[in-house]
């Protein structure tokens, strides 16, 4: 009776201790509410587009897709715990063993006409696509880091009915993301590489060549990842889009008045667009880039995995690594650089890189023509090097 007659003589104490409660609930709600639409809960596995996209599109759609499922011979979705992955192998089963690996932002089509005639002049090639890229679902609660990336080379080279793995069991061709992923793989596994050869590699890309604002925004977790997501995903799409209709050189000139400032996004942008190029000058440059706005539209796990990996892949600071690839037999590494990446800088990596695998007596050290994309926009070439490499005559 004491606490009810309380209650009756201070009202304004109970109304007071009410509308705090409430404030503290309707709080509480609120930043749950947003923690929830912001920072979604991850999926374990986010499924590609095999099993989402393509099963509900028209026959005449999936024609007009410029990486379709049989783009290469071979294919088969190899079944992981952090999901599907989809692989190509095809060449001579008892030629030279050569594995692929592609960009951030592509998918494997883009070392097709390197993998290709290697095929035809008596190679054995096997070609994936990287979680989250073409046809390979995309793990949605891992970091994608170096870790990621080499189990998912073990479950690719595991999958093959032919013997991939044991000493000197395989050479590796790397392209810029791919060339930092076999980088690792190589230094982890010395004797399993027979040869390393790395196109325009990121690992040792300078940290002040990317601007700090753009590195604020992705590593910092200030921005909800919902709303990075969008932003993500509306800025690969627009500078893509721009190069091809407004020409590369705009944004060229405002990268020069940015002090050679780079953005994340331009690691996507130049795997698909050489900035040099007034307009794109290959049908298949063009083709690489209606691929990554495919890829925007069909594949739900392409932009987490492309934010992840800016993350935590091995883009930068990966001189341990590097280091250790100079203990390989001379002879058994090179490095192809394009004469007008502005990524992957050749000055840049004359001076971090070669030091650290041992000089020009140890490493087989190339420059070619093009950008970023030359392994696609100036194959040929590529190929040349990769023949002289080997001591091949083709």
């Amino acid at each position: 009776m004491e606490a009810i007659s309380q209650c009756f003589e201070a009202p304004g104490e109970s109304l007071s201790a009410a509308a705090i409660a409430t404030t503290v609930v309707t709080t509480v709600t609120l930043i749950s509410l947003a923690r929830f639409a912001l920072w979604p809960r991850k999926r374990a596995v986010i499924p590609g587009p095999l099993t989402t996209s393509i099963p509900k599109l028209p026959k005449d759609e999936i024609d007009k897709i410029p990486y379709k499922p049989d783009f290469f011979p071979g294919a088969r979705d190899v079944v992981t715990p952090y999901g599907n992955i989809r692989v190509y192998e095809f060449g001579p089963e008892d030629g030279r063993k050569v594995l692929f690996i592609h960009g951030i932002s592509t998918s494997c089509m883009t070392l097709k006409d390197i993998a290709v005639p290697l095929a035809e002049n008596g190679c054995r090639v096997m070609l994936y696509d990287l979680f989250g890229r073409g046809y390979s679902d995309a793990p949605g609660d891992v970091p994608y880091d170096t870790r990621l990336f080499v189990t998912q080379m073990l479950l690719v080279l595991a999958s093959s009915p032919l013997s991939w793995t044991g000493h000197n069991g395989l050479n590796i061709i790397g392209y810029s993301l791919g060339g930092g992923i076999a980088a690792n793989f190589a230094a982890t596994f010395p004797d399993m590489v027979e040869t390393l050869i790395l196109l325009a590699p990121a690992g040792l890309i300078r940290p002040e060549n990317f601007g700090r604002f753009s590195r604020l925004v992705f590593t910092s977790g200030v921005i909800p990842e919902r709303v990075l997501a969008w932003l993500t995903k509306r800025r690969l799409r627009q500078p893509i889009a721009s190069a091809v209709s407004k020409k590369v050189k705009r944004a060229v000139g405002a990268l020069a008045q940015n002090g050679g400032k780079e953005d994340y996004v331009d690691l996507a942008v130049q795997e698909a667009v050489d900035p040099a190029d007034e307009p794109p000058q290959t049908p298949f440059e063009l083709e690489v880039i209606r691929y990554v706005h495919w890829a925007l539209r069909f594949h739900r796990g392409f932009v987490p995995a492309f934010m992840s990996t800016v993350r935590h892949a091995p883009l930068l600071g990966q001189h341990g690594y590097w280091r250790q690839l100079a203990r390989r037999r001379p002879g058994t590494t090179a490095v192809l650089l394009g004469e007008g990446d502005t990524l992957v800088q050749k000055d840049d990596y004359v001076e971090d890189a070669l030091p650290l695998l041992g000089g020009e007596a140890n490493v087989y050290w190339r420059v070619v023509p093009g950008s970023h994309n030359f392994p696609f926009t100036h194959a040929p070439d590529a190929l040349e090097r990769i023949y002289e490499f080997w001591g091949l005559d083709k």
